[in-house]
């Protein structure tokens, strides 16, 4: 299809001879054959027709007559004769590339391939880079809106994602040879130095890490001691206080503390105070042998309830029990917690790096 658009107009059967004829014996030069093709194509004369008749086939047909247009366009722009005479020379196909442009950035296009000498694959990256310079909203430091800036400042990004050396020189050498300011060449000279510089030893990453589960940051607790023990040293274990976002703790002097995971139950204590006693003396014991274990209590939280067990001062001392119904011994506590030490089957391997077995 092509891809020029036209109104309609009439011609006599001789003026359609003659631009035929013309067209056979190939008179004048292509642009002169882009102006008779687009003629006839506006008298409605079918382009396989003109094929048949005087062998253009329909493809050259269309570049010759969108391409004497970019012609047409660059001579009112105002070119000089020696950039015409080098588009007359023939150059059809690398002014066809340039359509897409407007009527200025034509006529740069051209005068940039009159001095590089261009061939239409040149010319197809020229139109591509200038194009895409011309959606930048600003303009890249060091280079301009010409051609042969666009197609340097390509080169210059191109170069710059390429790590190895022949790789990010071919592409400099390219824009080099393109750059049509001071400004883009310093770019590129910049980067090609940088390139034959001593690598620099670049920073190592951070070792950045996210908390992400609450059992990752622990709730810091003061330790009471070791039941039994008596009411009075369990009300004179200071209470501490934690900051929020890193549960930073201020801990009295002489106070013994111990982390507990931050499950919700730990974290909800609004008093906590820990204590150790062995498994034997829990009620309700778990069977197995007889370990240390760690109680967590809330002193916050006296209030009975059937479904806990308590801290309470007995006639034997401080013990944790639990009440079917309201004790009559003094309640210091509700138990939030009980546990077990970690198992560890041995204890030197969790100091050496984790390993796979083959």
């Amino acid at each position: 299809m092509s891809e020029h658009t036209f109104d309609r107009i009439e011609l006599s059967e001789d003026e359609i001879l003659a631009l035929l004829r013309s067209l056979r014996h190939k008179d004048g030069n292509w642009i002169a054959w882009g102006k008779a093709c687009y003629q006839l194509h506006k008298a409605g004369y079918d382009p396989q027709n003109i094929f048949e008749e005087t062998g253009f086939e329909t493809a050259v047909q269309n570049q010759v007559i969108v391409a004497a247009q970019v012609y047409d366009s660059i001579v009112k722009e105002g070119v000089s004769d020696a950039v015409r005479a080098y588009c007359e020379g023939p150059r059809s196909d690398v002014l066809y590339e340039f359509r897409v442009l407007n009527q200025t950035q034509r006529a740069e296009a051209v005068e940039l391939a009159w001095e590089k000498q261009l061939d239409i694959d040149s010319a197809h990256d020229v139109t591509r880079a200038v194009k895409a310079i011309d959606r930048l909203s600003k303009l890249p430091e060091g280079f301009t809106r010409k051609p042969g800036d666009a197609v340097a400042y390509q080169c210059w990004r191109q170069a710059r994602q390429k790590k190895d050396l022949a790789e990010r020189t071919r592409p400099i050498a390219r824009g080099l040879k393109f750059a049509q300011t001071a400004g883009a060449r310093l770019q590129l000279e910049t980067l090609l130095s940088e390139i034959s510089a001593p690598p620099q030893r670049k920073a190592p990453l951070l070792p950045l890490y996210r908390v992400d589960e609450e059992l990752e940051l622990p709730r810091i607790v003061p330790v009471a001691g070791t039941l039994p023990l008596s009411a009075s040293a369990m009300e004179s274990v200071p209470q501490v206080e934690s900051i929020e976002p890193f549960r930073v703790t201020t801990v009295a002097s002489q106070t013994v503390c111990v982390p507990i995971p931050g499950w919700q139950a730990v974290l909800q204590a609004g008093d906590p105070v820990a204590l150790f006693t062995h498994s034997a003396d829990l009620p309700n014991a778990p069977e197995g042998s007889d370990e240390m274990m760690l109680v967590l209590v809330d002193r916050s939280d006296r209030q009975w309830n059937p479904n806990s067990y308590f801290l309470a001062e007995t006639g034997n001392g401080l013990e944790i029990a639990w009440f079917p119904e309201t004790p009559n011994a003094d309640v210091l506590a509700r138990v939030v917690v009980v546990l077990r030490p970690k198992r560890i089957l041995d204890e030197s391997n969790i100091l050496q790096p984790w390993q796979m077995d083959d």
